[in-house]
């Protein structure tokens, strides 16, 4: 199906799921690794002494372990939909 200017609808698919996987996907892996990086720096250097916010600092580690390991799933699992379906992000 053709669009205005013989742009087709597949044509902007494509587009938008490629900014997703080449923009957006790689911002959200780097915060769920800052968050790991904040957890560690907290639990190991700032606060060595003060268990309550050691405490907080292996709290974000977890949670940003967790963050990384769904946001893999979730990609994996988007990526094995596109190539599925034959959709190539540009």
């Amino acid at each position: 199906m053709n669009l205005a200017g013989g742009t087709t609808f597949k044509g902007y698919v494509d587009g938008i799921v490629g900014a997703i996987n080449t923009i957006v996907v790689p911002v959200i892996f780097a915060l769920a690794f800052l968050v790991f990086v904040w957890g560690v720096v907290n639990y190991f250097f700032l606060n060595s002494g003060d268990e309550k916010k050691r405490e907080d600092g292996r709290q974000f580690m977890l949670w940003g372990i967790i963050g990384l390991v769904v946001l893999f799933s979730v990609w994996g699992l988007v990526n094995l939909l596109l190539s599925t379906f034959s959709i190539s992000p540009a």
